[in-house]
């Protein structure tokens, strides 16, 4: 059993209520718009720490981390890539890999619009976590928390950071 922080479009902006939040947490996913390595060591140094680069990530953080990934945890398929789309419009960049071998759970960014969303049709879990950064034009900023039990997705929860 894993529980896992899921997190985006930090746009270099660091908020200590991150590790807050995350302390409970085995791993933390960042779907990208990281805008900073600072931000990216702190995350690493406090949890196991996977992410990919958004499309406002340069430089350095395009060398550390690739555009989409693609891993197991515990029992899960999971696939991650900062511009995703959502069920329904998911983004033609990955489009034709979902429907060609659909992960069991994908967690997109770039939006900054929070969205916990179940694709019938492919039988996967969609999160986005929305947006953690000042940078956008959200209202509010948000994480996610979720645990992961061999193949089940439990406790679910959408934080929001005040």
């Amino acid at each position: 059993m894993k529980k896992i922080g899921i997190i985006s479009d930090t746009h270099g902006y660091w908020d200590d209520k991150y590790l807050k939040y995350f302390e409970p947490c085995d791993e933390i996913w960042h779907a990208g718009d990281i805008g900073s390595t600072e931000v990216a060591e702190r995350l690493a140094e406090f949890r196991t720490f996977r992410a990919v680069c958004g499309n406002c990530d340069g430089g350095d953080l395009r060398l550390m981390y690739k555009e989409k990934l693609r891993f197991k945890c515990e029992d899960v398929d999971v696939l991650m890539k900062h511009i995703g789309g959502y069920p329904g419009n998911y983004d033609s960049s990955i489009r034709s890999q979902i429907y060609a071998m659909p992960p069991q759970l994908f967690i997109s960014g770039h939006s900054h619009i929070l969205k916990v969303k179940y694709d019938k049709t492919l039988g996967l879990l969609h999160i986005n976590p929305g947006a953690a950064g000042l940078q956008g034009w959200h209202k509010e900023r948000t994480i996610v928390r979720l645990t992961i039990d061999g193949n089940k997705f439990k406790d679910c929860e959408v934080i929001t950071l005040a």
